[in-house]
């Protein structure tokens, strides 16, 4: 079995519903991951959309949630969660808003991609007090052992 993130809410490449979008609740969607591997002592979570502002013509990457040190005990993490409701001892990271927490997709223009990434750490990373996703990035080399996928797709209808 291999390490696997999954929702209940869209499948990998299916459209995410507008319920997790600015067009809705803007609530985070319920995540779910199995087969972690050997050794895991934490998780690292990266929601962003490469096809910012226009997938014709992408000009960066745009972060939608940063979350560490999520411990492999979870399992999961429900739909709308709540800071306070995290796993115990999971710390926030900046999305591109420059606040912490979950922003649902809210695409410009186009059908853009939102890539769920969960990554299985060898180490519990040290606080590195609400990084950006590079920073985390850069805090993870060395240390992933894994890494999952989940994309959904998203396009405003105007």
């Amino acid at each position: 079995m291999s390490f696997t993130l999954t929702s209940s809410a869209f499948t990998h490449q299916g459209e995410i519903p507008v319920k997790y979008t600015c067009d809705g609740e803007d609530i985070s969607p319920p995540l779910s991951w199995k087969a972690l591997p050997h050794g895991t002592k934490s998780l690292a979570l990266i929601v962003d959309d490469p096809d910012a502002p226009d997938p014709k013509a992408p000009k960066m990457t745009w972060v939608h949630w940063v979350l560490y040190n999520i411990p492999p005990t979870a399992g999961d993490l429900e739909e709308g969660i709540a800071p306070p409701n995290l796993p115990e001892g999971t710390l926030q990271g900046l999305n591109d808003w420059k606040g912490t927490g979950y922003g649902g997709p809210c695409p410009p223009v186009g059908s853009h991609r939102y890539f769920h990434k969960l990554y299985a750490l060898d180490t519990i990373l040290d606080d590195l007090k609400e990084p950006t996703k590079g920073k985390l990035e850069q805090a993870m080399k060395g240390h992933v052992l894994d890494q999952a996928e989940l994309v959904g797709t998203y396009q405003r209808v105007r």
